[in-house]
């Protein structure tokens, strides 16, 4: 009974959409940006599958059909575009320029690093394209000899990172401008960057949406010609 119970889809998905919920809920109480929903699904799932000892398997039964709607999710933003299009046409080349220079500077960064640190290639292959939606960057990552969990795992990392610190950087440097929010959101912390970006503004989710978008084709295009 409890292998029928646990092993069904319908349990991964009702623990997933509960430990989100709750994650929603208890930010919006605190108002703390550290205490993302995101982060507080994982530290309620991964620790509740080790007490009772269910096999990530039969979790990954109902997870995984979530995992199928991640991309056709994505293209919800194409509504929040639709709406500042106008912004979109004025300012096209900054940011086209933009995307090109996040995608850049990340991709950069992480090679340069795993030189210093003398990281084995499939490391760094695996953390290269960190910065763009997952199944964009399994893809990459596949494609170049690096290994889909940790790239995975520095995805989640990275966006949720992005939508914590974000908003205390965007203070920091005093950046006003609605539109350089917006691309730093997208092209440096992708899908979980933008829900923090659309939280501050339209067009601020709008630009981060084109970002996100842009950088994960440039990444593509990057990581195929140089490695």
């Amino acid at each position: 009974m409890p292998e029928e119970v646990f092993a069904s889809p319908f349990f991964g998905i009702t623990l997933s959409i509960a430990a989100y919920s709750l994650g929603v809920w208890i930010n919006r109480k605190t108002k703390l940006a550290i205490l993302n929903p995101l982060l507080i699904s994982y530290l309620i799932i991964i620790p509740l599958l080790l007490i009772t000892g269910i096999p990530l398997e039969w979790y990954e039964n109902g997870g995984d059909i979530i995992n199928m709607f991640l991309s056709p999710a994505t293209a919800v933003l194409a509504i929040t575009i639709y709406r500042q299009r106008e912004i979109l046409r004025n300012h096209i080349l900054s940011v086209t320029a933009g995307s090109i220079a996040g995608s850049a500077v990340s991709i950069g960064i992480v090679y340069l690093l795993s030189e210093i640190l003398s990281l084995p290639d499939e490391i760094r292959a695996s953390l290269l394209p960190k910065s763009i939606t997952t199944p964009m960057a399994i893809a990459v990552s596949e494609s170049i000899g690096g290994i889909e969990a940790i790239t995975v795992m520095a995805v989640i990392f990275t966006g949720i990172l992005g939508n914590i610190i974000g908003p205390y950087l965007i203070k920091l440097f005093r950046i006003k401008d609605e539109i350089a929010q917006g691309m730093a959101f997208g092209s440096a912390s992708h899908a979980v960057g933008t829900s923090k970006a659309i939280e501050i503004g339209e067009v601020q989710g709008a630009l981060s949406s084109i970002a996100l978008v842009m950088s994960g084709i440039i990444t593509v295009i990057i990581t195929l010609v140089l490695f």
